[in-house]
């Protein structure tokens, strides 16, 4: 991984931007707006401008729906921190799992909120310092990853092509069942 992004600095690293953009969604969070924005126009052909997360269980644990004619058809979910993780690991055993797509972080509140982040002098979380990054992190300009020109040529140079075969194989995945572990720091949730 390290090599890839080495070489990415190294291919990219003279190309200019116009000015800093950032990813839809929150400060922390991954891609989950944009990924459901892209879903619901190639699947149901819905522009939807506004994503809008309501809090199930907590405010770590998030869905966001898209509704038809009165059902709902595309249903994702954002769960931040372990507690959160493990519930719906656990719905997900027992078939009761309704969404689509789920986003995880392991960090409760986002990775902003991680344990890797400034901390007062007493081991806490520096919740001035988290505002403020968060304010920071609101004020840059979004920019859709599609309407990038280095993305598009990232495509084109390196995948051969947004719908490319190459494309399918390195950026597509689908869920495989684990073999069951032997081992003894196997984690039973």
């Amino acid at each position: 991984m390290k090599d890839l992004y080495f070489l990415c600095l190294v291919r990219f690293g003279d190309l200019k931007e116009d000015k800093v953009t950032r990813h839809d969604g929150a400060s922390s969070d991954g891609h989950l707006a944009h990924i459901f924005r892209h879903a619901a126009k190639e699947l149901f052909n819905e522009d939807v401008e506004e994503v809008t997360y309501r809090a199930l269980r907590n405010k770590d644990f998030q869905e966001v729906t898209l509704e038809k004619n009165g059902e709902v058809v595309l249903r994702f979910a954002a769960a931040y921190g372990f507690r959160n993780i493990q519930n719906m690991i656990l719905k997900l055993k027992k078939g009761k799992f309704p969404f689509h797509f789920v986003e995880v972080l392991a960090c409760a509140g986002g990775c902003l909120n991680g344990r890797g982040q400034a901390q007062t002098p007493d081991g806490h979380a520096d919740k001035a310092l988290l505002r403020q990054m968060e304010g920071i992190y609101a004020d840059i300009p979004v920019r859709r990853p599609e309407s990038s020109a280095h993305v598009q040529e990232l495509y084109q140079e390196w995948l051969e092509g947004i719908n490319s075969p190459k494309a399918r194989e390195v950026l597509h995945t689908t869920y495989q069942s684990q073999e069951r572990g032997t081992h003894s720091l196997d984690i039973k949730w």
